[in-house]
């Protein structure tokens, strides 16, 4: 049965070609505002002028440099450059790490117990946080219409997550344009991100909840359809829009309202990503054929109907269509160029210390079950770890 649920999205989506000449629309004239951004492609695509031309209108400043997967040492200036400033408000440009790094600064303004860092090591609760918008430049994570952040410590090689309603942005402008300027690498990681949010939240077990499950199933089926088609040529606008709304509905709380959810992808795959800097949409495809294979009792009746309604499996038995989905979605992130295996992301990781670490990092955290109703145990990590090389 369906579980109760509240839902509740406060972040307002401007979508569209064109959308960021309405940005003056949107930005408050009483705030000074922080313009934050990543590592300097928005000058080289002309996103930067167009906004920064926007901007000569508003007291504001520049914070520029936020890495993918945002460090929490690149953060704290900014957050200290805010403070100084007495900055009202945060413009985000640029995927889901800036904007993820804009609710971390946001957050760090207002904290007054400490170091930041405690909002994501103790699970301090968000009591306040400087209101935030954000332009979206790459489809994949649906920080532009969540509460959610994902920040990394580059000095103990940690990844860790914090989410408030207070941190969804207050608006989000999705202007579909941008996409034609995309690398193929970052394309292919946002498909995969954006599949794997989905997955999380829908492959667990049935409950009877068929419209959150046919709102899965439909975005999965879109990636599958269009991310092959936009990958091929990057200026198939249809393709790219289609895209860039799958990520966002993606994990936006529409598709995990009332139903059980898993997230053990994501909390392994963070810790590749800590300890090897591998891009985090890549973790996912490395993790998730291993995981539902070790998984597969507990899984098998959605994977079955997932492999039934996404890839059209009609043959078989419950269990052979829910390992022909597993094959089928490994041969998926495959055709958009993205490894299965860690061993191809360099001879040096090795397998015996990267299972040995990270079971390490999960016992010392005092984690010994995690996934949906914790049906995953530090065996089954180290059965996946050791399978994905």
């Amino acid at each position: 049965m369906i579980r109760n649920f509240e839902l509740y999205n406060p972040t307002k989506l401007i979508f569209g070609k064109d959308k960021i000449k309405d940005l003056g629309h949107y930005l408050p004239k009483d705030k000074k505002i922080l313009l934050l951004y990543g590592k300097g492609s928005i000058k080289k695509n002309g996103i930067y002028d167009e906004v920064t031309g926007i901007l000569k209108d508003y007291d504001y400043i520049e914070y520029g440099g936020v890495e993918a997967n945002p460090y929490y040492e690149t953060l704290m200036p900014a957050i200290e450059l805010c403070k100084k400033e007495n900055i009202g408000f945060i413009l985000a440009v640029g995927g889901g790490s800036v904007i993820d790094g804009a609710k971390f600064v946001a957050a760090g303004i207002k904290y007054k117990e400490g170091d930041p860092w405690d909002i994501l090591i103790k699970h301090v609760k968000i009591t306040e946080s400087t209101p935030i918008g954000a332009i979206l430049t790459l489809p994949a994570t649906g920080s532009e219409m969540n509460g959610g952040s994902v920040i990394s410590k580059k000095a103990t090689q940690e990844k860790f997550a914090f989410g408030s309603p207070l941190s969804n942005p207050k608006f989000s402008i999705l202007d579909t344009d941008v996409l034609k300027s995309l690398p193929e690498r970052q394309i292919a990681n946002g498909i995969i991100d954006a599949f794997v949010h989905t997955t999380e939240q829908y492959m667990t077990y049935p409950i009877g909840a068929k419209l959150q499950d046919r709102f899965a199933e439909s975005i999965l089926k879109t990636l599958v359809e269009e991310g092959p088609k936009f990958l091929a040529d990057n200026y198939d606008e249809d393709a790219g829009a289609n895209i860039m709304f799958c990520a966002t509905m993606a994990l936006n709380g529409t598709i995990s309202a009332g139903v059980p959810t898993d997230w053990s992808i994501h909390s392994i795959g963070h810790e590749l990503t800590a300890l090897y800097g591998i891009d985090h949409g890549r973790t996912l495809a490395i993790i998730l054929p291993s995981l539902y294979k070790t998984k597969l009792e507990n899984k098998k009746e959605k994977l079955a109907q997932f492999g039934e309604r996404v890839w059209c499996i009609k043959e078989g038995t419950t269990e052979e269509k829910a390992l022909k989905a597993i094959e089928k979605t490994e041969e998926f992130f495959n055709s958009l160029g993205v490894p299965t295996k860690l061993h191809e992301y360099g001879s040096e990781i090795d397998k015996e210390f990267t299972v040995n670490e990270i079971l390490s990092r999960f016992k010392n955290r005092g984690i010994s079950n995690i996934g949906e109703d914790g049906i995953l145990s530090l065996n089954d990590m180290e059965k996946i770890l050791t399978s994905c090389f």
